[in-house]
């Protein structure tokens, strides 16, 4: 059952029968809303967590009221399923509402004994929740996609624009191209993406011809994307933005029908459904985490909850099966064993395969889809584990 033991702090204590297991800015920018709200947390009358000594905390730190409380419910809810689907015994996994204060909330989690912290989701939190569990010796897994805040126990498991990025140009190596471009918004995501294309280029043998960036509105994009036109020398141009931006860029850049150039995207274009119905943009590719195992994962959800999930609720699901199954040589009541983060095998989750570099941040098997008529499609599959 699901009780509510503060407006601050909830904790879930699970048994069901196994149902079977199976970002602009450091994620500052939440994705989309689906079509439906995530129902709201319950609420109940104030109590302490019980004592026991079979199950592990662990405690889940997201926001469940303000602005991105739909995310963090819908995180929180997916955490649910995970233990459900799992039938899990050993977890003791409590739900902390950081709209209500990061820094109470952490001290909290702390001393009501948790010895590993899922969250917190935006990366302005992390540095108040790490300072906190890192005096606690707590470890951290943040849902963020902040690679600057990783550190020695704190580990990024949002998905990363520089993993993304890295594997489409892997791929459009494969095919022939050799000499790129790219078109990056300003500020700290278009930096990043920038420093990561230039890396890949350079790991691949290929080279950066040019580069243009712009401010984050429709005629900036529009200017940035015909000045790169008539600069030339690239085979392939890398838009690092979501869809809408891509679309406008993309018409500027090539004729929808056109072989070249071949424009080239990130993982934030996945689900984005103008990326689908815009013509400049067939023939595009990007790489991202598999939807193979996330219909499934929406249906159940939906069944359950009554509403469609956020994209990124399978974080908050595959953190809980990461942590069951470092649990299990996990001995109840001792400091979690964080050098088990980075084994070199790492973890299946819903999105697939994921482990985390010693850096902290999450490294990830992506495939690689393309636009055509039709549809995105794969058109190289994510490896099913690493070293594949």
């Amino acid at each position: 059952m699901l009780k509510s033991v503060s407006n601050r702090r909830r904790f879930i204590t699970l048994a069901a029968p196994a149902l079977g297991a199976i970002l602009l800015a450091g994620c500052k920018v939440i994705p989309k809303a689906p079509i439906d709200t995530p129902p709201p947390p319950e609420q109940g009358p104030t109590s302490s967590l019980p004592t026991d000594s079979a199950r592990h905390r662990v405690a889940l730190l997201v926001p469940l009221a303000g602005p991105n409380g739909g995310v963090g419910q819908s995180i929180a809810n997916a955490a649910t399923m995970a233990l459900l689907d799992t039938n899990a015994q050993n977890l003791r996994i409590t739900t902390y509402d950081t709209s209500a204060g990061v820094a109470s909330v952490t001290a909290q989690a702390v001393a009501d004994g948790n010895r590993l912290i899922l969250g917190p989701l935006l990366s302005d939190d992390i540095p108040a929740v790490a300072a906190t569990a890192r005096a606690a010796r707590v470890p951290v897994i943040s849902f963020s996609n902040d690679e600057g805040a990783a550190g020695r126990d704190v580990f990024i498991m949002g998905s990363v624009p520089s993993a993304s990025i890295a594997r489409t140009v892997e791929f459009a190596k494969s095919r022939g191209v050799n000499r790129y471009a790219a078109l990056v918004p300003s500020g700290e995501y278009g930096e990043r993406a920038s420093a990561a294309l230039f890396a890949s280029v350079r790991a691949a043998g290929g080279s950066v011809a040019a580069t243009e960036s712009y401010d984050r509105s429709n005629t900036s994009v529009v200017s940035a994307a015909r000045r790169l036109k008539t600069k030339g020398g690239y085979d392939a141009v890398l838009i690092a933005d979501g869809g809408r931006f891509a679309s406008q860029a993309a018409a500027q850049l090539k004729t929808a029908g056109a072989a070249s150039p071949r424009l080239l995207g990130t993982d934030l274009w996945s689900g984005e459904t103008v990326v689908a119905t815009t013509p400049s943009l067939r023939g595009a590719w990007f790489a991202s985490v598999s939807d193979a195992r996330f219909r499934q994962f929406s249906a159940s959800y939906k069944t359950r909850f009554g509403a469609q999930p956020y994209r990124i609720a399978t974080l908050g699901y595959d953190a809980v099966l990461l942590t069951l199954r470092i649990a299990r040589d996990w001995r109840t009541g001792s400091p979690f064993p964080m050098t088990r983060l980075t084994d070199a095998g790492g973890f299946i989750g819903l999105d697939g395969a994921f482990r985390f570099r010693p850096s902290g941040v999450v490294e990830r098997a992506l495939e690689v889809r393309e636009v055509q008529a039709a549809g995105v499609v794969p058109v190289s599959p994510a490896p099913a584990r690493f070293g594949e």
